[in-house]
């Protein structure tokens, strides 16, 4: 007789269930850290939209701030500096990422405030998961520099310039 050659259907079993027991361990951390690096890129994107709302002021200041879109620049032509399209940001972040379906698992917006005979210019932004396997918190900033979150697991859209100024601030 020949001696057979070749794995048993139980050594295959056992090789596929080992791979499995790996792949359980391993899917939910590579998801956690996604969701960390989402989360540390929504930051930057805030503190990049707050940076890029001080030039707008600063280069046109008759106009004041304005919303995330006139940040960016000209989709799919040369960017020439205008108050629409101010090329003070990539446009992935001023156009919520590749068909504006959001940037790292996050939605930004920019809202301007216009100043009125009491109250000077202002704007806040915010960045918002878009869902609960995209990210863990919510961000805003506003006209003052400093960027704000919501407590972990809290996710509602920041909706008001009030609201943003009594998150806590994210720490250095």
């Amino acid at each position: 007789m020949r001696k057979q050659k070749g794995f048993s259907l139980i050594e295959l079993l056992i090789v596929v269930a080992i791979i499995l027991i790996i792949a359980a361990i391993a899917i939910p951390n590579l998801m956690r850290a996604k969701m960390a690096a989402n989360d540390s890129s929504a930051a930057a994107g805030e503190r990049t939209i707050v940076t890029a709302e001080v030039g707008y002021f600063a280069s046109y200041p008759t106009i004041g701030y304005t919303n995330l879109v006139a940040l960016g620049g000209a989709i799919n032509a040369a960017c020439v500096p205008s108050t629409t399209t101010a090329c003070l940001l990539d446009n992935n972040l001023a156009n919520n990422g590749p068909g504006g379906l959001g940037k790292s698992g996050y939605n930004f917006a920019a809202t301007p405030i216009l100043a009125t005979a009491t109250t000077p210019a202002q704007f806040w932004t915010t960045a918002t998961p878009l869902g609960t396997t995209s990210g863990t918190k919510a961000y805003c900033a506003n006209d003052d520099g400093v960027v704000r979150t919501q407590a972990a697991g809290t996710i509602t859209l920041v909706a008001s310039y009030a609201a943003c100024q009594v998150l806590t601030p994210l720490s250095n």
